[in-house]
């Protein structure tokens, strides 16, 4: 068995580390003339970090990455919602990592190279077209200059071609393009001392405002980390068109962003300093796409993006296609039906990230802030006065066990007062 995956991101890579793990035979075709480690900060979930672990690359994550200790909500005032204790500290038997997607997706290609073969990721080719017959599919790509360049042929095809998958296009033509909330992300990532306990994730706000921050490397400097930061506001209604295309290398204005950042308090960071000790940064409309009947024809299927774009709530984009890139490469090794072996992925997978994206576009867990925010809208002293722990831990736990890393948890540590 032969299989072509299309897309050299994190959900391409890891499934052809995955499929190599299962003794099947694998190369990646993508587009961009290079791997370059470009992007900000991305977490990365117990029960896809346990993907990781099998495929023996946990020291090669402790160099690049921060393990997440604990995570602290708070309103966009900065009065305190929720806070829980992640990865290790949470019970899980593996970390719950912080790390830079492009250093992230830097560690997939190295080990990807060392164990496919350096000719195992293509770059520089974009798919233009792919038929299938009974025996197979052949895939046609060109290069940069949009000049043909080869003809594939492989047993099946896996689209991890992202948001704007021309796989998905294709067989969805009347689909139209991603859906967007309203909502405008601001990223960037600079080096900035430690806050807290170094390791620790702070989300401020809801919906209509929101500050999500942590660090995703060690620092350069001793007391330092490299620290991701995102500013989330709202700013038209669901369902207008994005003033810009979605491009996650984007570089923003600053004018633009200031205003925002003075609807946010954090105790522990100075954040307009923060944005203002960040050289470049970026925005990105945050949209998805309704989530589809079938992800599969016969020998050619969809994973990550490509199948379920969400919203970034919850830690679950990236989490959710390593997740993918495991199921896929099981069922795979289990049957010598290709087109059967998609439909048993599909029926794994499709209906879990379906139920992520509708989640997501209700807030995520991060929703529990704007059920605080509703209720206490000029803030709060205790958050007891404004709502149970017993009633944002059931809402919270809800979401984990629908993403499928509640179940994770080996000794589930007591709550902090």
């Amino acid at each position: 068995m032969r299989i072509l995956i299309v897309g050299g991101g994190i959900g391409g890579l890891a499934t052809a580390l995955t499929l190599h793990a299962r003794g099947i035979s694998c190369a990646v075709y993508e587009q961009s003339a290079a791997i370059r480690e470009l992007g900000v900060g991305i977490n990365i979930l117990p029960h896809a970090i346990k993907v990781l672990v099998e495929l023996d690359l946990l020291q090669e994550l402790d160099k690049v990455a921060i393990r997440t200790r604990e995570l602290i909500m708070t309103n966009r005032r900065g009065n305190e919602i929720w806070r829980e204790a992640r990865g290790l500290h949470a019970g899980y038997d593996v970390p719950q990592f912080s790390v830079h997607r492009g250093r992230l997706q830097g560690v997939l290609y190295r080990a990807a190279r060392e164990r496919l073969g350096k000719n195992a990721v293509v770059v520089g080719r974009q798919l233009v077209g792919f038929e299938q017959d009974r025996d197979g599919v052949v895939a046609r790509f060109c290069d940069q200059s949009g000049n043909a360049a080869e003809t594939i042929r492989a047993d099946g095809m896996i689209a991890a071609d992202g948001i704007h998958s021309t796989v998905r296009t294709a067989m969805n033509p009347h689909e139209g393009p991603p859906r967007w909330n309203g909502v405008m992300m601001w990223r960037g990532a600079t080096e900035w001392p430690k806050f807290l306990s170094g390791n620790s994730m702070i989300v401020a706000g809801g919906t209509d405002i929101k500050l999500v921050l942590y660090p995703i490397a060690p620092g350069a400097t001793p007391g330092h980390r490299l620290t991701n930061w995102a500013v989330c506001s709202k700013i038209a209604e669901a369902g207008a068109t994005p003033p810009r295309r979605e491009d996650w290398s984007r570089a923003a204005s600053r004018d633009e962003l200031q205003p925002h950042l003075e609807r946010l308090a954090v105790e522990h960071v100075d954040l307009p300093a923060l944005v203002s000790a960040t050289p470049t940064f970026y925005e990105y409309p945050m949209c998805d796409r309704d989530p589809l009947p079938s992800w599969s024809r016969e020998r050619v299927t969809l994973l990550g993006d490509a199948a379920h774009p969400m919203y970034p709530m919850g830690s679950n984009g990236g989490s959710q296609t390593i997740l993918d890139a495991r199921e896929i490469a099981q069922c795979l090794a289990t049957t010598s039906d290709v087109a059967q072996a998609f439909r048993a992925y599909e029926d794994a997978r499709r209906p879990t990230t379906a139920r992520v994206v509708q989640m997501n576009r209700a807030g995520g867990p991060e929703g529990v802030i704007d059920v605080v925010e509703r209720l206490a809208p000029e803030g709060f002293r205790c958050i007891d006065d404004v709502i149970g722990r017993d009633e944002l831990e059931a809402m919270l736990k809800s979401y984990a066990t629908a993403a499928g890393f509640g179940k994770e948890q080996v000794n589930r540590p007591s709550p902090p007062p």
